[in-house]
């Protein structure tokens, strides 16, 4: 029987299994060089608790370990507790989260969150795999691994911590569904989740992470539950980019179950530029949009404000190498008065001070139109405008997208050009995403980050 993984920390009933378990590892970590990292959920009234893990190949495991770069290839933050799960969270159904892959690899490991529960979450059956299409919750039958953490097949995830997964090798494309299922026999209180996914994702009664064909899973919805990370090794991209943002990257008006974020459509646009052998960087990239979120200001519904949450989505994604911000507009449309333009700037240069700590480029965007929105006035307006003079202006990131330009009405620039506006006057359609990506200079997203003097 296997024993739980707790905290990442096996558990040993002797010294002497504990000695043998202490040379297992040393031989495996000189001779694998074993990946081992902790990493914390940080939220507002949390206590942050770090899961170590290694991501060395589990049970499961159907051909020979691969060469390459651990990167993201995709992530999803989270947000708060679902609601009406505080009691009974998914005790006795098996989640099935499906999520869209930037960049391929040979091996995936992924990241659970209990960051919003209240007490410990305990998954005793984990799977992944390559999802067979169709918007269905049917998989690919020889791929489907079990998850293991630590070498064992259950962890228990504490109230506010997350897990990260063992590698399991297995092919993963780029461009791709992948079907990540867990199983949970109780309840850990509120569920940690993402609403907005814009994603169909499933849910069966009883343990299914083991269906290959998805029958069992009658139950869907717009969430992706407990998963944040996705991770492969991969010899398509030698790091990872973070699009760090509000709905605005979230894309909550975007086409469900199409892709069409700006995000995965700058994903496209990389790799094609990388198979014609153009200038761009080879990255994954991951989506850390929170619909409503701001640079300041924590919300219960909205998440963790971007200042706040730096460490966990940015900081804490793998081998990150630039991260592109576009965040601001909602510290302008939620501020009950009238927000300062100099504080939000400030804001902004927080994150770009702690990206350039850690070596990691920072791209900017301008902040884009939103007359007509219900939140709409003169003041407001006045104060966008001002954001954006500083980000144009003054050098607050390394390199500046400037949307604001590429999406506004050249007939009114206080507005979006009718065919990029959702019809809400402040998300783009598909089209405006489309047009945000486009206005991304592919070669600008690489280099170091300045020198700290």
């Amino acid at each position: 029987m296997t024993r739980p993984h707790v905290g990442g920390v096996g558990v040993s009933p002797t010294r002497h299994g504990a000695l043998l378990s202490a040379i297992i590892a040393l031989v495996v970590g000189l001779s694998a060089a074993i990946y081992v990292s902790a990493a914390s959920d940080h939220g507002p009234g949390l206590d942050p608790r770090a899961v170590t893990r290694a991501a060395a190949p589990g049970p499961g495991s159907a051909a020979p370990i691969s060469t390459g770069v651990w990167v993201g290839t995709w992530a999803a933050s989270p947000v708060s507790g679902e609601p009406g799960t505080e009691t009974d969270g998914m005790a006795g159904r098996t989640v099935r989260n499906v999520v869209h892959t930037s960049v391929g690899g040979t091996s995936a490991r992924v990241t659970l969150s209990n960051l919003y529960g209240t007490g410990p979450l305990t998954v005793t059956h984990a799977t992944l795999a390559v999802a067979a299409g169709g918007g269905s919750a049917a998989a690919v039958p020889d791929t489907l691994r079990r998850l293991t953490f630590g070498g064992a097949t259950t962890v228990v995830v504490p109230a506010g911590g997350q897990t990260v997964s063992d590698a399991v090798t297995v092919v993963v494309p780029h461009d791709s569904d992948v079907l990540v299922s867990t199983y949970s026999p109780t309840s850990a209180g509120p569920v940690t989740y993402h609403p907005h996914a814009r994603q169909t994702n499933y849910v069966a009664e009883g343990e299914s992470t083991e269906d290959v064909s998805g029958a069992a899973f009658t139950g869907a919805g717009d969430h992706w539950r407990y998963l944040t990370a996705l991770d492969v090794l991969s010899n398509e991209a030698d790091g990872t980019l973070v699009a760090l943002g509000d709905s605005i990257t979230d894309g909550v008006t975007s086409t469900a179950g199409a892709n069409r974020r700006w995000p995965d459509v700058l994903a496209d646009r990389l790799r094609a530029s990388v198979a014609a052998d153009g200038d761009a960087p080879r990255y994954g990239v991951v989506n850390e949009g929170i619909s409503g979120n701001r640079v300041l200001t924590d919300d219960s519904r909205r998440g963790a404000a971007a200042v706040n949450r730096f460490e966990r989505d940015v900081l804490g994604r793998t081998d990150v190498k630039v991260v592109v911000i576009d965040l601001g507009i909602n510290d302008i449309l939620r501020d009950p008065g009238l927000a300062d333009p100099q504080t939000v700037v400030d804001g902004l240069r927080t994150l770009v001070d702690r990206a350039h700590a850690h070596g990691i480029r920072v791209v900017g965007t301008t902040l884009t139109p939103f007359r007509g929105h219900r939140g709409y006035n003169d003041g407001r307006e006045d104060v966008r405008q001002r954001v954006n003079q500083a980000i144009r202006a003054d050098g607050v990131f390394d390199t500046v997208v400037d949307l604001d330009r590429a999406l506004r009405d050249p007939y009114d620039p206080r507005s979006l050009r009718p065919e990029y506006d959702s019809g809400d006057h402040l998300h783009p359609s598909d089209r405006g995403y489309r047009k945000m990506a486009e206005t991304v200079d592919l070669a600008k997203l690489a280099g170091a980050a300045p020198a700290r003097l």
